[in-house]
């Protein structure tokens, strides 16, 4: 069945890999949607049709779904700005049920609901309402933490011989953003037209007492695990330049870790791509250049 597939958020980094799984599978008619589509230039040119889309203006989205039977509903990155995001997710999801869509699949996090700490849980535990309201057949996949991430703290841990968190001892289902990409075009390209909801992690839930051994062992550094308030790293976020409102959010992500939240671990990837998720240590071996690498101040 030939089958007309949309991504919104095509020019970030998610929305492009899935563009290019997509392609390889020949999975149908590939529709790229972003706020920006001269940075898609080159997936037009190997024939993904890219439209305008603004999650800001609602009028402009069911044009730009016009004619999707499958859709990719990427969470934007409004972050900073208390209900913006869960605002332009309604208008998504609204605009899909306009434009005849049969089936949204979206990128959600794990156990979004009220009890979680993180401060952008409730725009997803939003949005998943608004899909399961809207009466549109649809996956949820509830992605848990880029292990990606830990790129942009693990370097500066290995230079300074500290990895300083908030996350106590609680674990997290790290998931490489390649393996959600593969798990998001294979749903997309899957008949599967029903209600259902997905963990997306990595095979095993791993700790940052255990990131910081993994990281010595691998560089051949010492790398201590250092425990720290929460309050303490919202400080020091915010010393490190990062805006007051921002260093609040990511602060409440290490709270999340610490109470256990974030640690789920199933095979979702391998079940539905056929290929296991990677670990923590296979990702970060591979990085290892990186991660001993100077970090830049």
């Amino acid at each position: 069945m030939s089958q007309n597939i949309l991504v919104t958020g095509a020019a970030g980094q998610l929305g492009r890999r899935v563009i290019e799984h997509l392609l390889a599978r020949n999975a149908g008619h590939v529709i790229a949607t972003t706020r920006a589509p001269e940075k898609l230039a080159d997936l037009a040119a190997r024939g993904v049709e890219v439209r305008h889309a603004d999650f800001d203006a609602p009028a402009s989205l069911e044009k730009a779904f016009a004619g999707a039977t499958r859709l990719l509903l990427i969470s934007t990155d409004a972050v900073d700005r208390p209900g913006a995001r869960l605002a332009q997710h309604r208008n998504a999801v609204a605009a899909a049920v306009k434009a005849g869509v049969k089936h949204l699949v979206y990128t959600s996090l794990t156990n979004p609901g009220p009890g979680s700490a993180i401060l952008f849980a409730p725009d997803h535990d939003g949005t998943e309402a608004a899909i399961a309201e809207s009466g549109i057949g649809y996956t949820i996949l509830r992605n848990n933490l880029y292990v990606d991430l830990l790129l942009a703290q693990v370097p500066r841990a290995v230079a300074t011989g500290q990895l300083a968190a908030a996350t106590g001892d609680g674990a997290t289902g790290y998931v490489s953003r390649e393996d959600c990409a593969r798990v998001a075009a294979a749903v997309l390209a899957s008949d599967f037209e029903g209600k259902r909801v997905i963990d997306v992690t990595g095979p095993g839930a791993v700790s940052l007492r255990e990131v910081a051994q993994l990281a010595a062992e691998i560089t051949g550094k010492p790398v201590e695990y250092v425990v720290i308030t929460p309050a303490a790293l919202e400080a020091g976020l915010e010393q490190a330049g990062l805006p007051a409102g921002l260093a609040r959010v990511y602060a409440s992500i290490d709270v999340a870790i610490a109470a256990g939240t974030l640690n789920v671990a199933t095979k979702a990837v391998e079940d539905l791509t056929g290929q296991p998720a990677e670990d923590v240590r296979s990702f970060l071996t591979r990085h290892r250049e990186a991660l001993a690498a100077a970090p830049v101040h």
